[in-house]
Formats: C-alpha cells, structure tokens, sequence
C-alpha cells in the first residue's frame, strides 16, 4: 500500500478536528458568551453558529493555531452582530467591538474558568426544578446529547428536551444573573451542583450508551469542576467529599478496559494500572471531608470512603468487604435509593455469602425505579452463578444485556450467558 493510499483526507481530518474540539471547548465557548450575553439559551445558540463556521472554514482554510480561541472569537463576533442588528445593547456593541479590534486576544484560562463556574451555577438556579437544572447543566456543561441525559435518568428524550428548552426560558424571562452566588444562597444551590457533576463523571465512568465503555474526557471534566469547586467552597465537607469520590474511581480508569475496549470488573483489575497520585489526592480530600464534617459524613463522603476501601486493598482477596458493606448501609440511610441497596447487596454478597446478597436482591425485583436498570440482573446474575445456578444466571445476564445501550457492555454480558449456559 502506498503512502497516497494510507494519507487522511484533509477536510476529513479537519471536520473530525472540529467534531474533537467542540466536544472539549463547548462548554467554555458558551460560558464567556453567556457572561456577555447574559441569556444561556442564546449564548448556545451563537455558540452553535460558531460551530457551523468551523465546519464550513476549517476543512476549506485549514485547523487554526489556537481552535478553541478561534471558536470563542467566532462566536463573540456573532454576538456582535446579533446586537447590532438588534439596535440594543449599544454600550456594549462599542466595548465588545473595541476588544475584538485589539488583536483578539486569547482568552484568559483563568477567566473562562470563572465563566465555567458562573454557568454552573446559573443552570442551576432555584427558578428551575431541579430535573431542569440538572439536564441544562448536563446539555451545556457536559456536552450530553438529550438522549444520554435522559438514559442517564431513565425518562424519555422528549422529556429531557422540553425540559431544557422551557429551563432556558425560564433563565431568560427571569432575567437570572450569570453569576456565583454568595452565602446562604450559594449553599442551597450547592446539592444541585454536586449532583450535576457527579453525574457527568457517571456518563463518563460508564457511558449508558454508544460503542466505548466509557468517555474519559467527560470524567476529566468533572473532576476538573470539582477541583474548582473545592477552591471555591473550601468549608463544605460534601464538596471535598464529591471530589474524594471522584479522585479515587478516577485513579482506576486506565485498568477499566481490556486492549479491545472491553470493560474490565472491579475485582479483575490490574491494581498496577491504578493511579496511585490519583488515590493520594482522593485520600487526602477525604481525610478533609471527613475532618469537616465532625462525625456526620454526607452521601459523597460515604461512597468515597467505600472507593478508599478498594483504593487501600492491595489485592482483591485483601478487600474489606464487611466494612463496605457497613458503609452501604450507612448510605442507604441517608438516600433511601434503591440503586444503594443493590449494591449493598453484592458487597453483602462478597462479605458474607451469595445467598445473603441474593436474598436482598430479591427484594429489590419489584422496585418500579429498577425495572429497566440494567444492573439489577447482572447483580442477581452474578450471585446466582456464584451458587451454580447457571440456567437461572444465564437468563439474568441475558436480561441485562437486552436492557442496557452500551455495545460494549452488551457483548461481555452474551458472553456470561453463554458461559453459564456451557456449564
């Protein structure tokens, strides 16, 4: 084969660039235009211009030297244009005008961080509900398409999209503040925040849907965000908590996947391919959490301190699996999710005995918010194969596999089916 023969398509190559970029700098893009334009739904829809611009300029003209600043610069010139065709806002026509004449400088990284906070916290102001504050932040934060949100929150697509689209206009009717709130209000928005960006890095962790088991970039972000976060709220022991959390299921991603992509179990893992500076952070930001809370650890702060158990196991035999199984129950308390008990089901399982974890995962069977979560057959799988009963697991895994809308995912479980119907 010929070097002509193995050469990429430059305009191609340029639209998978744009296509990269966009996914990475979107949530930047719209941050400093909604600080200007101080409307989030209109501050996306300039930043969706700028994308089109890149994909017709970019495979013609060539990727520029900075894309992302080139992105920003697009669309704030839209901006200006929508203004000016406007004839409102003329004061500030004549300053955006004035520094987009000065050499467009490119853009300060501590300045958009700033931008990215405001954001946040604006998607999730108490003029929304809370499911809209969560979807808003995930479509402009996250990236997440509607669809993923909406797995993520077992609703329907066209719910999660009406819900964004009224949340933007109810953030423009209410002519809501781009801004970090202060005091007393900055902590009541605080859960909303905790439980976007925990969510994002869940897509990431383990995407609901497409061909790859996971999307690092998405737990990159999140774990960004929380960093911050702690910067900006450095009291809050649930702040500290979130990132403790994510710090630590973080250091894990590299052994998360086999060579072909295929997901790799907890307790199958490589631990020589854990992060260890990664485990580091997330203990010392427990160790904070733990410090400001005085006794009364909230929801982050438990399930980091279950990931510490697994970072602190030198192997999975060394697992402290009835101190996990303590902590699940010191989670379900405090969320009554039943999400938790099914995991306090498989940590009982491995603490005391398969038909201990099974006889909880029985219970859980008929719960209407598990109906279509895919993990509850793998769990009951899982326990029923550990007791040899294979046809019964094998069905199990079948079930799962069927439900859940990662390819990747979906493969390994036919495998377990298959492999338990061989017995």
């Amino acid at each position: 084969m010929t070097a002509h023969q193995t050469s990429e398509d430059p305009a191609a190559a340029a639209r998978r660039t744009v296509e990269a970029v966009w996914r990475i700098e979107s949530a930047k893009v719209i941050a400093v235009l909604a600080r200007l334009v101080r409307d989030v739904g209109l501050a996306e829809e300039l930043a969706q211009d700028a994308l089109v611009a890149a994909l017709e300029q970019w495979p013609v003209e060539g990727v520029p030297r900075n894309p992302a600043a080139w992105l920003t610069t697009t669309a704030k010139r839209r901006a200006v244009d929508l203004i000016r065709r406007q004839r409102v806002l003329d004061r500030k026509l004549a300053e955006l005008g004035q520094r987009l004449e000065t050499a467009a400088p490119e853009p300060d990284p501590a300045e958009i961080e700033d931008d990215l906070l405001r954001l946040v916290f604006t998607t999730c102001h108490p003029a929304l509900p809370l499911e809209a504050r969560v979807a808003l932040t995930l479509r402009l934060l996250g990236g997440l398409t509607t669809r993923e949100i909406a797995r993520a929150y077992l609703v329907a697509e066209t719910t999660v999209a009406q819900r964004i689209v009224r949340a933007k206009r109810t953030l423009a009717e209410a002519a809501v503040p781009f801004e970090v709130p202060g005091g007393r209000e900055l902590a009541e928005r605080l859960a909303a925040v905790l439980e976007v960006i925990y969510l994002i890095f869940n897509e990431g962790y383990s995407a609901t849907a497409g061909d790859d088991w996971m999307r690092p970039a998405l737990c990159e972000e999140a774990l960004r965000l929380g960093r911050v976060l702690a910067g900006l709220a450095p009291a809050e022991p649930e702040v500290h908590g979130l990132v403790a959390l994510l710090e630590l299921q973080a250091s894990r991603i590299r052994a998360r996947t086999g060579p072909d992509g295929e997901p790799v179990l907890l307790l199958e893992q490589d631990r020589g391919r854990w992060d260890h500076l990664l485990i580091g952070r997330g203990l010392v930001a427990l160790e904070r959490a733990e410090k400001l809370a005085a006794g009364k650890p909230g929801p982050y702060a438990v399930q980091a301190a279950i990931a510490a158990c697994h970072a602190r196991a030198g192997t999975a035999e060394q697992t402290d699996w009835v101190r996990i199984a303590l902590l699940y129950g010191q989670l379900a308390a405090l969320t009554a999710s039943p999400v938790v008990e099914l995991n306090r089901a498989v940590a009982l399982g491995m603490a005391y005995g398969p038909a201990v974890g099974l006889e909880l995962a029985d219970q859980l069977a008929g719960e209407p918010a598990l109906r279509a979560y895919h993990l509850l057959p793998v769990v009951r799988g899982d326990l029923l194969a550990r007791l040899g009963r294979s046809a019964e697991a094998a069905a199990e895994f079948e079930r799962a596999a069927g439900l859940t809308g990662n390819a990747k995912e979906r493969e390994v479980l036919l495998g377990r089916a298959a492999e338990e119907r061989g017995r």
